[in-house]
Order: structure tokens, then sequence, then C-alpha cells
């Protein structure tokens, strides 16, 4: 039961049968929006209904607000309905609609959730670079895209999660010549420091041993040309199992990992290079030289370029290397073509925000790929700092010194991680201290919320010691007499809960699953609160052992509660104890 969207389809009738606005179009009505007034002392709903229709009705936005407050006003549910301003409409609902939602709450195991829209999306994210372990970086943006994923999937998508394997780069050749100098140490060659330019990380130390079981010395025999194949995919695959275990203890799963290579060594490259110069959007030719200093690496010459500035860019791109090799951004190209090919009209990428300068030439590909029909959304995120006590934690993946996402994981552990990452908005910068994410206080937002779900369970222990054959199945919660919920703290919390399937569609539609975060732990706030005003004032207690019925409907709440803080949970990727140490 979603009231807002409940009361977003009547305002929609009224419009349509008002003859000011009965011609309005789906624009105008798709502008309409309900949503909690900022003041809660103003009503239960807001909308701007007169506000964005007004223009195309002929009308000024404060009639046609009163017209159609007087219609608002013969609604089932509705007690008193107010024109505030130059035309904002707040409606306040009778307390039974609240008791409605919380009975649909205690009914519906998926309430929050929405039925599927039919709409295939496409989120790709972490694709970190298979040269070694993920390092706390990376985090960011795998927790971020997994809780995207889910907060979609909440909301009605059909949602594939993938990672993009860079395995065809210069960066997996860079590798298997590290392996192979870890393979020759696993041989009892004095092997000396890792050259420059190798990583130099002991992780590689387990594939050099691989190597050397498997192969004996024979790799020693071959020409580069011959073992580095040999040994890069031994080194790929070990690095990927080691990614795959890094993103299982954050509860991370993809649904498809896709290698870069097989469009290579597949041919999509050159085939989607060949299609798009056959409809002139590839094109042999010169590129201005960058403005300000010239690159290091910059070269006047005629070269393979997509036409990118025809979709939106601001310079053509290149598409072949001076040595022959295709640019990343071909195989790109490629890579995105193929997610048009899977059906995937909407295609999600989450990427660092130092890639954000990658954007539109993307962008520009996909129109180009797909005829327009694809859309590629681009989310950004920030950096995190890494702190320990106020002090910053230095990492530096080329010295081999750098903090692992496991070591964060294995020290504060994976629900801290998790939830603190989607503390902050995305594209904003996070820091992350490893000190005070474990702290037990109210001022840590993860304990907070998880132990407000502990509190629940404990005040269902705590009901069966005092009524021995009390009924607490939702089925019998549900039929409580929750008009007794009546003290103010805990209307309050209805409301919150009446606003948890709208945040859930709010959160997808703004690819903002921090949002969740955010109403997770203003419910666990008014919670608490309520707890509290239960130990001053014992007649609001959750638990009264000579009433029965009140307290039926006061577990009914809590179990309303309850549930909504573990669906929350759960998007983010959170666990929701029952008890805490």
């Amino acid at each position: 039961m979603n009231v807002f969207a409940d009361f977003q389809a009547r305002i929609a009738r009224i419009l349509q049968e008002l003859p000011e606005t009965a011609g309005l179009s789906r624009p105008a009505l798709a502008r309409v929006v309900v949503e909690p007034p900022r003041d809660a002392t103003h009503g239960d709903l807001s909308t701007n209904a007169a506000m964005v229709t007004a223009k195309d009705a002929g009308l000024k936005p404060r009639d046609l607000a009163e017209k159609i407050a007087a219609r608002l006003e013969q609604e089932i549910g509705v007690r008193a309905v107010s024109v505030a301003g130059p035309g904002f409409i707040n409606i306040s609902l009778n307390a039974d609609v609240f008791e409605d939602v919380l009975r649909a709450a205690l009914s519906d195991p998926a309430f929050g959730r929405h039925a599927q829209r039919g709409e295939k999306v496409n989120v790709e994210y972490v694709s970190a670079n298979p040269t070694g372990p993920m390092h706390v970086g990376h985090c960011r943006g795998a927790v971020y895209g997994d809780a995207l994923a889910n907060v979609l999937d909440a909301a009605g998508y059909d949602v594939t999660r993938e990672y993009y394997i860079n395995d065809a780069g210069a960066q997996v050749d860079v590798l298997a010549r590290s392996a192979f100098h870890r393979y020759r140490e696993a041989l009892g060659e004095d092997v000396g420091a890792v050259p420059e330019g190798l990583y130099p990380g002991d992780y590689l130390m387990p594939a050099g041993e691989a190597l050397a079981k498997a192969h004996g010395a024979s790799l020693k025999d071959m020409t580069e040309a011959e073992w580095l194949p040999l040994v890069r995919k031994v080194a790929i695959d070990a690095m990927m199992a080691m990614i795959r275990d890094d993103l299982a203890a954050l509860n991370i799963r993809h649904d498809v990992f896709f290698s870069e290579r097989s469009l290579t060594d597949g041919g999509e490259v050159a085939k989607v290079i060949a299609e798009l110069r056959g409809r002139g959007v590839v094109y042999d030719g010169r590129l201005p030289p960058p403005k300000g200093q010239l690159p290091e690496d910059w070269e006047d010459r005629e070269q393979t370029l997509f036409r990118s500035t025809e979709f939106g860019d601001d310079v053509d791109r290149p598409l072949v290397k001076s040595d022959g090799s295709y640019t990343y951004f071909a195989s790109d190209i490629a890579y995105h073509r193929d997610k048009y090919l899977r059906g995937f009209m909407r295609q999600i990428d989450v990427w660092g925000a130092d890639h954000g300068g990658y954007i539109k030439r993307m962008a520009a590909a996909v129109k180009a790929v797909s005829g327009g029909e694809a859309e590629l959304e681009v989310r950004l995120c920030q950096l995190v700092k890494l702190m320990r006590g106020g002090e910053p934690v230095k990492m530096s993946k080329r010295a081999g010194d750098f903090v692992t996402l496991r070591e964060v994981v294995d020290e504060v552990g994976r629900d801290a991680v998790r939830f603190m990452m989607l503390y902050r908005k995305n594209d904003a910068e996070l820091e992350f201290d490893l000190a005070k994410v474990i702290e037990q206080s109210k001022d840590n937002p993860v304990f907070y919320v998880q132990y407000a779900h502990a509190r629940c369970a404990s005040i269902f222990r705590q009901a069966a010691q005092a009524f021995a054959d009390l009924d607490v199945s939702q089925t019998n919660l549900a039929a409580a007499g929750l008009a007794q919920l009546t003290d103010e703290s805990e209307r309050q919390v209805l409301r919150q809960l009446a606003s948890w399937p709208r945040l859930v569609d709010a959160a997808a539609a703004s690819r903002e699953p921090h949002r969740i975060a955010f109403f997770l732990e203003e419910l666990a706030s008014s919670f608490h609160g309520l707890w509290n005003k239960g130990r001053e004032q014992p007649a609001l207690r959750f638990v009264n052992p000579d009433d029965r019925y009140c307290t039926l409907a006061r577990l009914a709440l809590v179990k309303g509660v309850m549930g909504v803080l573990a669906s929350g949970l759960a998007l983010l990727g959170v666990n929701a104890p029952e008890e805490m140490r």
C-alpha cells in the first residue's frame, strides 16, 4: 500500500474530471508530485498539482488549487485540505489511513517492493583491473553499485549485475611478467627484488607456485611470446578468484562476468568499427592538438576516429593506436553494443570519479551503436579517505603496501563497511574512520539502526514472558485494535512506515541508495525515542502485562518497524540482528 501513489492517482483523476484541466497532456500530469510536506504541522501529504498545471489550464495556480482542494475534501480518508502560498495543497488524513498501512505492512512480506515493470536494466560496477586484490578505493563503487541494483530490483526493474573484466590491455601483460618473476622465484632461483614496472605485491606468489607445480621448469625454455599467454591466463584466473572472494566478503555477487578479451579475440571490436564506418560514424582523419601543453604521448598522425562530436561529445575519439592495437574506447564501444544486443536499453555504469571525463564519449558511443534506442547513465563514486582514529591510512598499489578491501572488512565487519559506504551520496567525498565505525553509540548510524531492529526483537521476547499464550502471528497483529495507538510519537512512526514504499521508488529513480540509509536512521531515531518515552511514561510501554489488547496493538507497531528496518537493511546488504552484544 503506497499512500503517496494512491493520492497521486486520485489527483490525476480529479485533474481529468475538472473541466479546466480535462485536456491536460501526459507530460503535464507527470509533473505532479505528492510528497510529505516540509513542515509536518501542515499535514500528511503535499502536492504541487496546481502549481505545475495552472499555466496549461489558463488559471492562476491558487485558483486552480482551490478547485482541486474542494474535490479532495470529498475523498475517502481525507480529514482536511488547505491551500498554502501561491498554490501548494496540503492534505491531512484520517488516522485509520495509517492504521491500514500498518496492516498492509504486516500482511505483505514484500511491503515496499513494487510489481515488475518489465524493464531490463544492466548495472555494471566494480570492474577493477584483474591485477591484484581489491583495495578500499574499489569498495565504495562495489557497495554503491550493489545497493543500487538491490533498490532498482525492489522498485520493479529486471536487474542484471555485471562485472567487466579488463583482461585485454597492457596491464595484464605486466601482470603476466610479474607472475613469471614469482614463478622463477618458486623454482628456487635467486631473482632478487621485483623489477621496476612490475607488480611487487606478494599476492602473486601463489600464482607463481601454481605455475611451477604445473609446468616445472619448462616455461624457462620458452620465449616470452610463447609463455606470456599461458602465464597471463593463470595470473588473471588467480586474480579474479581473489576478487570474487573479496566481493563475497562484502556479500556482493554478480550475475555476469564479461571478458574484454572475448571482444577482441572474437572480432567484435573490428565488427563494430566496420559497422560504424559503413554508417559514416567512423573515418580516417587527424585530430587538432589539445589545448595547453601537449601530452608526451601526443601524435600528429592520420588515424581511425569515431565521430563522437555528432552525438554530443567535445572532440572525435581515436579507436586504433599507432601500434595497430585497439584503444580502450574501441573495446568499450563493442562492450556496450553487446549490452544493447542483449536487450538492455537502460545501461548504468558505476565509475570512479577520476573517469568523469570519459562520460561524454561513452554516452555518444551508446547512442551511435543503438541508433538512439539505448541510454547510458554513469554514476561516479568519489574518493574514500581511509582514516584510523583521525589519522590517514596510506596506500600504494604499485608499492605493494596498499590497504586491501579484505583487510578493512576483516577489521570492522561487512555491515559497518557497507552501511557507512552508503551513508554519503556517491558523488561526495567520504571519510571512513576504522575506529569510529565500530563504536557502539547513537553517533554510529549502523549500530544505531541495527540496535533498533534488535530492540524490536527483544520486545517480542519480553512479551512472551509477560503473556505465555499471546498470539503474535502477523495475521493476529494485523487484526489488533490499532486505534489505540493515539500518542503523537506512535502516529509519527506510523507516518514514517507509510512513506517507505515511496522512499524505495524515490531512491531508485534518483539512483541514490543513501536515501535508504538516511530513512533507516530516522526511523530508528523515532523508534528509540518512543522506547525512551515509555521508560518515562509507563502507559506508553510496548508491553503492559495488565492490558493484553493495547500490548497487541503496540506489538503490531513494533512488528511493522522491525519489518521495514529489515527490508531497508537488506537493500543495503546489511544484516538485521535480533540480538547485539
